[in-house]
């Protein structure tokens, strides 16, 4: 995996990242991969592309794209004023998982975050995900707060 390189996404990259997003058993039932893709993906990537606060990455192996995340960067006046680093959407190509290339990422997206003047990293992740729980323990996150979400 030397070859995997990290890069802001392009509007190309966006069908690989909804396949990304789909090949799971959480995202097949929550994303639609198929073609035509649907025009609210496309529109939620503009608004990303848009936002100077949002990084919406992508690694890649020559010219597949192999890997994804998101990073929303908050302020917040909580904590003195401290910037907060949001990661979400992580996925890595289903022949890959397992070889190192989520660490890598992650390693990526929290020099993102301290590049941006992030105090403090951040995630949520679903609690049908237990095998994540440990890798995100092991990059050293801790299971601090309980979170809540409402589907609109």
């Amino acid at each position: 995996m030397d070859t995997v390189a990290f890069r802001r996404a392009r509007a190309p990259d966006v069908p690989a990242i909804v396949a990304l997003l789909a090949d799971d058993p959480i995202g097949r039932l929550r994303e639609d991969a198929s073609e035509p893709l649907l025009a609210a993906y496309l529109d939620a990537f503009a608004a990303i592309e848009a936002d100077p606060n949002q990084m919406l990455a992508v690694a890649t192996a020559g010219e597949r794209v192999v890997g994804t995340l998101q990073i929303s960067f908050i302020p917040g006046l909580s904590r003195k004023g401290m910037w907060r680093g949001q990661i979400e959407g992580v996925r890595i190509a289903a022949d890959l998982r397992g070889a190192g290339l989520g660490r890598r990422a992650f390693e990526w997206a929290i020099e993102a975050c301290r590049a941006r003047g992030c105090g403090l990293v951040q995630l949520t992740t679903d609690r049908k995900r237990p095998e994540a729980h440990r890798f995100y323990e092991q990059l050293g996150f801790t299971a601090s707060h309980l979170g809540y979400k409402k589907t609109l």
